[in-house]
């Protein structure tokens, strides 16, 4: 397992992997209680997923300076079972996260959604998005999350009855984003999906490389699941994303849903649409079954 793990992960994706981390400790030691504080919530609607056969709740995890808080849906049994890493908003594992992890567990998944920004700030007391995206996300460099991820997987494939054989990664707004550099990075990721990630925007010294600068590189079928009415987020960039990737012989199948915003997926918010959401989901268990995540 370890030399499958470490095939996985050799050379990384150039201008991200950099040595050593901070280590700085983490300003979280656990993860938040409900529904992010940072956005205006819809109660009504909100999908709340159950834990009948399966095992879910908050795990630590072995990163490189210490125990990092995630959740972990799996389902009742020995498995192993196939091994999503769910990467969240920007708004840290919260409520909405968790249950994401149990709808995948229901399905048969090993699911782990690791507290990405845990060094960075306390995203549990956090009201403003802009002061989030200043102080937290724009701090975070990408090799301290892309290193945590693998600290993820490695762990469900040795302590949580996953299997490392059969992985895949999805992720919401900036966690969309996220999977297309992780899918550039891991050369044995089965399948990723993105729901409605940049594909711009600045890049850093510690964030060097946007979605679209990497395209061209995904080790990994990716769906990109973006919304047509996303202000944020022009079509146009996805399309350029998904062509750039196929002219490099890449697979990506990119699904706009016209009127949706962004955050279409997001029960607990006013952006939720709901028949865009349930058809993204479907697309998205198939498409994992589809290139052998199931």
């Amino acid at each position: 397992m370890a030399d499958q793990d470490t095939a996985g992960r050799a050379a990384g994706l150039d201008g991200l992997i950099v040595p050593p981390l901070s280590r700085r400790g983490f300003v979280m030691t656990s993860l938040m209680s409900g529904l992010t504080l940072a956005t205006t919530r819809v109660e009504a609607q909100v999908i709340h997923t159950d834990a009948t056969g399966i095992e879910a709740g908050e795990v630590k995890i072995p990163a490189a300076d210490g125990p990092m808080p995630a959740y972990r849906a799996v389902p009742e049994g020995e498995g192993p079972f196939p091994i999503v890493l769910v990467i969240e908003e920007i708004f840290g594992v919260h409520e909405y996260i968790k249950d994401i992890c149990r709808r995948l567990a229901k399905v048969g998944y090993c699911a782990v959604a690791p507290e990405l920004y845990a060094r960075q700030g306390d995203l549990s007391t956090m009201t403003d998005p802009k002061i989030i995206i200043r102080d937290v996300i724009a701090k975070t460099p990408d090799a301290q999350w892309i290193n945590d991820l693998d600290a993820t997987a490695a762990w469900a494939g040795s302590a949580a009855k996953g299997d490392l054989h059969r992985l895949a990664v999805m992720g919401w707004c900036r966690g969309g984003r996220d999977v297309w550099l992780y899918a550039a990075h891991r050369r044995d990721l089965k399948a990723a999906v993105a729901w409605y990630g940049p594909i711009g925007g600045e890049r850093t010294d510690i964030q060097p490389r946007t979605a679209g600068d990497v395209a061209a590189e995904i080790n990994a079928p990716l769906l990109a699941l973006y919304g047509g009415a996303d202000t944020g987020i022009p079509v146009a960039s996805a399309e350029e994303a998904r062509d750039r990737a196929k002219a490099a012989g890449k697979s990506v199948e990119l699904v706009v849903y016209p009127d949706a915003p962004h955050g279409f997926h997001a029960d607990y918010r006013p952006s939720y649409r709901r028949e865009a959401a349930e058809d993204g989901w479907q697309r998205a268990l198939a498409f994992l079954k589809a290139h052998d995540v199931g």
